[in-house]
């Protein structure tokens, strides 16, 4: 394995089978069976940084035709999640402790969600991811932090 980390090294296998990020992007989401409801595609994963796309339709819209913005959150988390898994060293654990995003524009689009985080984000205690979400024009329709709390592996 190249990198070490079993995410990273499994998305690089899959981008080399034919539709690599539709296969990698579905095995993914069914970490967490609810970030499928919005078709997700990662088309980005490195340590520190993960971009994933989902397309406007008729199953994540709210009443007034837009994408809703608990559906750009739930990309959030994903692309949150993506990035942790193949950015956190062998030794430390994270879990979820809060977001606070901003919605700033109608999502009348296509999606495009970025998280990032820094090589000073893998060290013991509450760590902010930033995400931001937008649409295909490039307007940020959501901007924020999702708060991780990063702790060491128990020994065994």
């Amino acid at each position: 394995m190249a990198n070490g980390n079993y995410l990273i090294n499994l998305y690089e296998r899959c981008l080399k089978m034919p539709f690599g990020r539709k296969v990698f992007s579905t095995m993914f989401a069914r970490k967490a069976p609810y970030f499928a409801t919005i078709k997700p595609l990662i088309t980005e994963l490195e340590p520190n940084f993960c971009q994933l796309t989902f397309k406007k339709r008729k199953a994540v819209q709210n009443h007034i035709g837009t994408v809703h913005a608990i559906a750009v959150c739930n990309g959030m988390e994903m692309a949150m999640g993506a990035l942790a898994e193949a950015s956190i060293p062998k030794h430390l654990r994270w879990i979820p402790k809060g977001m606070n995003v901003q919605y700033l524009a109608k999502t009348n689009s296509d999606v495009t969600i970025e998280a990032k985080a820094s090589e000073q984000t893998w060290q013991v205690g509450e760590q902010p991811i930033t995400v931001e979400a937008k649409r295909d024009d490039g307007t940020v329709v959501a901007a924020g932090e999702i708060f991780i709390y990063v702790s060491e592996k128990p020994k065994k």
